[in-house]
């Protein structure tokens, strides 16, 4: 699948960094181009392997390159002020050999969280492109202004892209690990799991071709609006008559053993730890893709796994596929649920959202009263004197 990359904000563009990385890693084809915007130029001039023509800076009239302060609103502003700015670089992306636009966001900053919403309202409204947004939720030990602007940002970001992608940090940071280290081994983690999905499908010269394909279509048609969340399992491979033998039905192994495993697989990837933990029964959708080295990719392993997602979700909506990665040491299951409805976190920002506009609303009321009493008050001395 064919994807234009906005990293947006300072998460948003770190995470499309390291997808420019990784495609590389696996000459996986999947990024045809890559933006990052922020407001601070820091941010920008840490990035890698972002071309500095298509790294954008905006809201210099207003912050002057300092970035907005965890201030969202202000995020937003600046967004729309210079959505011109972030349109020249995208009139260079050869958008007709695109499949989709992918708008990455950390959904606690000001920045992303503020502007993201805003330049995917504006590419729905001039491309037929689908426009997916890829969300990153802040740990609830962040800070109760990260908390706030995610529950803000995300009610606005799930209307404005045709489907939100979410990764929770919080379920991902480990105890004891350092801030700077625990980012860095998440947006692995990240671009892990979206970037083998996206990368399925995406057959260059010379390339081993799956049994079956998993092309744009399949992504696109699970990625039918909603929230979608991703799991994935793996095992390393031996090139003894170990693990692989078992995959292939080789010596030692059955064939009913080696469809065993991988179906094995695809339940762990499910059941595991999810990048958005839900109930995997509210899914109305999904897609499950095997990856490894081709000769050991088991396809009615991969059609039991599809079966057993199916009876999970009680979706008939369950497509399925493999994607061969020659030089991969590592066979594993990949399984996109899209749709979900039932996700505690999700009602936990909703709550958030809840409480913060009746406090707003109750602050208002409260200063209205005071400043009508004060006027009162006023008007009282006025007929004294």
């Amino acid at each position: 699948m064919k994807l234009a990359l906005i990293g947006f904000g300072q998460a948003g563009g770190k995470v499309v960094d390291e997808f420019l990385a990784f495609d590389s890693r696996i000459d996986g084809g999947f990024v045809e181009s890559a933006i990052a915007v922020n407001s601070a130029t820091t941010d920008l001039q840490g990035l890698e392997h972002v071309s500095r023509e298509n790294r954008v800076l905006i809201g210099q009239a207003r912050v002057k390159g300092h970035g907005v302060g965890a201030d969202n609103e202000l995020g937003s502003q600046v967004a729309e002020e210079d959505i011109d700015e972030i349109q020249g670089a995208i009139d260079r992306i050869s958008v007709h050999e695109i499949d989709a636009f992918l708008i990455v966001a950390g959904m606690g900053g000001g920045t992303g969280s503020g502007g993201a919403p805003v330049l995917a309202k504006h590419l729905r409204r001039i491309y037929t492109q689908p426009v997916y947004g890829l969300g990153i939720l802040p740990g609830t030990d962040e800070g109760g202004i990260y908390t706030l602007n995610a529950a803000r940002s995300f009610q606005t970001f799930v209307r404005e892209v045709d489907n939100l992608l979410v990764f929770d940090n919080d379920v991902w940071r480990s105890a004891g690990e350092s801030v700077e280290s625990g980012y860095d081994r998440i947006n692995e983690e990240i671009v892990e799991r979206f970037g083998l999905l996206f990368a399925a499908g995406e057959v260059q010269a010379g390339d081993h071709v799956a049994e079956s394909v998993v092309d744009s279509s399949e992504i696109i048609n699970t990625l039918s609006n909603g929230i979608s969340t991703i799991g994935y399992a793996r095992e390393t491979v031996d090139t003894g008559d170990g693990l692989l033998s078992s995959f292939t039905g080789g010596s030692g192994f059955d064939e009913g053993e080696s469809v065993n495993r991988m179906t094995s697989l695809v339940r762990k990837a499910t059941l595991g730890r999810l990048t958005l933990p839900c109930d995997v029964s509210s899914a109305d959708r999904g897609l499950v893709v095997a990856t490894g080295p081709p000769d050991h990719l088991n396809r009615k392993g991969v059609e039991r796994g599809r079966q057993w997602l199916e009876d999970e979700t009680a979706s008939m909506e369950i497509r399925g596929g493999d994607f061969p990665i020659p030089d991969r040491r590592e066979v594993g299951a990949i399984v996109l649920l899209s749709g979900v409805t039932d996700v505690p976190r999700v009602d936990q920002l909703q709550q958030v959202a809840i409480e913060a506009q009746e406090t707003t609303e109750q602050v208002r009321a409260s200063a209205q009263k005071d400043f009508e009493t004060l006027m009162d008050t006023g008007g009282e001395l006025d007929a004294l004197f």
